[in-house]
C-alpha cells in the first residue's frame, strides 16, 4: 500500500510538473498583443497594459474601479488614455460616467457629440442606453427643458413607442412641468402608464400637475398611487438619478396638499 501511494505521488507529480510546463511553452508561444488580450479577460488590467500598451480594453476596465469607487482622478487616467487609443469605443462609457457620476452635463454632451459624429446612421448605445436618451438627461439637468424634450422624442422615434426606456415618457413630463405646461405633462405621465402601471415618478408628477391646475382631489388621488408604488422607483446601487424620488417628497406633497 505504502509502494502504491508512493508511485501515486510521483504520477501526480509527474503530471503537474508536465502541465507547467506545457502552459510555460504554450504561454511562450503567445504574442504580447494575446497575452494582453488574456489578462483583460482574466481580469488583471496593470498586467495586460505592461504587455500591450495600445490595448484599449485594459485601460478602460482598470478605470472602471476607480470610477465606481468616486476616485474619478485616478479613473480617468485610465480612461481618457481608452479615448485616445479608440474613441469610438469608449467615448460614450466616458460621456456615461461624466452624465450619471458627476453631473457634468457639458463634458457628457462633448462625448455623446463626439460619439455620434464618428459613427454617422447609426444609433449608439452607450453603456447600453440610448444615446438621444442620455443627451435628453443632460439637457435636462441642464435645465434647457425644450431640447430636452426634442432629445427624448428623438429618443422614442429612435426605440419605437412600445420597447423605449419608459422614463423617456416621465421626463418628457417633467419638462412639461418645468415649462408650465401641466396638461401636456400629465398626457406625458400617462404615456408611460399606459406602458406600465407601477411608475411612481409618472403618479407624483401628475399629482404636482394636478395641484398646480387646482385639482386637489385628482392630486390626492395620485399622490397615493406614487405611495404605494414606491418599491418600483428608479434607483440603482452606484448612482443618483436626475429624476429620482424619495418616500420623504411625497409624504412632504401629502402634508401640503392635505
Amino acid at each position: 500500500m505504502k509502494k502504491f501511494f508512493k508511485y501515486l505521488f510521483i504520477g501526480l507529480g509527474s503530471i503537474i510538473l508536465l502541465l507547467i510546463i506545457g502552459v510555460t511553452i504554450w504561454w511562450k508561444t503567445k504574442s504580447d498583443k494575446e497575452k494582453s488580450r488574456l489578462m483583460v479577460e482574466s481580469h488583471q488590467y496593470e498586467k495586460a497594459i505592461e504587455y500591450d500598451q495600445e490595448n484599449s480594453d485594459a485601460w478602460m476596465e482598470r478605470s472602471v474601479a476607480f470610477n465606481k469607487a468616486g476616485n474619478f482622478e485616478k479613473g480617468f487616467e485610465y480612461l481618457n488614455k481608452a479615448v485616445e487609443l479608440d474613441p469610438k469605443l469608449h467615448l460614450g462609457y466616458r460621456g456615461w460616467i461624466r452624465l450619471r457620476k458627476m453631473r457634468d452635463f457639458d463634458k457628457a454632451l462633448e462625448d455623446f457629440d463626439r460619439l455620434d459624429s464618428l459613427t454617422p446612421n447609426f444609433v449608439d448605445a452607450p453603456w447600453g442606453e440610448d444615446i438621444d436618451f442620455l443627451r435628453g438627461e443632460c439637457f435636462f439637468g441642464k435645465k434647457e427643458y425644450q431640447k430636452a424634450i426634442e432629445l427624448f422624442n428623438r429618443n422614442i422615434k429612435n426605440q419605437k413607442e412600445d420597447w423605449v426606456d419608459i422614463h423617456s415618457f416621465v421626463y418628457l413630463g417633467l419638462c412639461e412641468y418645468e415649462l408650465g405646461n401641466y396638461k401636456k405633462a400629465i398626457s406625458e405621465f400617462e404615456r408611460a402608464l399606459k406602458q406600465s402601471e407601477h411608475i411612481p415618478e409618472s403618479y407624483f408628477g401628475m399629482a404636482k400637475s394636478y395641484q398646480k391646475l387646482g385639482q386637489i382631489e385628482k392630486a390626492k388621488e395620485q399622490i397615493l398611487k406614487a405611495e404605494n408604488n414606491m418599491h418600483y422607483k428608479r434607483d440603482d446601487v452606484y448612482n443618483e438619478f436626475l429624476n429620482e424620488i424619495y418616500i420623504s417628497e411625497i409624504q412632504k406633497f401629502k402634508q401640503k396638499i392635505n
